[in-house]
């Protein structure tokens, strides 16, 4: 007799919080430690971590998580810059966990993040990415980001140069 799988637990993007802060930091350092993606090859250590996200909870700063259950895949925030001038903008940052990649969940995340920055009351929302990271590029050229310039080989890791695209988008 053949049985149903059961459900897999339902994917829910959430305002980033207390109870998610341990999660929050293992997420990044995961994909940190993939080597590709991020601009750190791990993430920093849980109390700061932790001194970090509370901050971004006490000035209701746009970030996001994506959750199975208790565990976090998935991150998003814009950090508002602090420079005078430069008030109106904020520096995107992002990742999926790879077992979750290739679902959606990053574009969820991205959607929720600039609506919540755009609330905020910033204007221009920016950041950087590898230009290996072509998954990344594409989601970001399809929700309006456009290239600003290039760093090239900026990063020089394991071996191989690659290098940093900005972007940015007025929301």
């Amino acid at each position: 007799m053949r049985t149903s799988p059961e459900p897999s637990p339902e994917i829910q993007v959430l305002t980033i919080s207390e109870d998610c802060i341990e999660g929050y930091c293992a997420c990044p350092d995961a994909v940190a430690r993939e080597r590709l993606y991020l601009g750190f090859v791990e993430a920093p250590p849980l109390e700061s971590t932790r001194g970090f996200v509370r901050g971004v909870i006490a000035d209701g700063i746009p970030q996001f998580v994506a959750v199975v259950g208790e565990q976090v895949i998935g991150w998003c925030d814009v950090l508002p810059m602090k420079m005078e001038g430069f008030t109106h903008c904020g520096e995107l940052g992002m990742g999926v966990c790879r077992a979750y990649r290739g679902q959606g969940i990053g574009r969820r995340l991205l959607t929720a993040a600039l609506a919540r920055a755009r609330e905020f009351g910033l204007e221009r929302v920016e950041l950087e990415v590898f230009a290996s990271n072509t998954p990344a590029v594409r989601l970001y050229q399809s929700e309006g980001f456009l290239l600003e310039g290039v760093k090239g080989k900026v990063r020089f890791l394991d071996g191989v140069y690659d290098d940093l695209l900005m972007m940015a988008k007025f929301i």
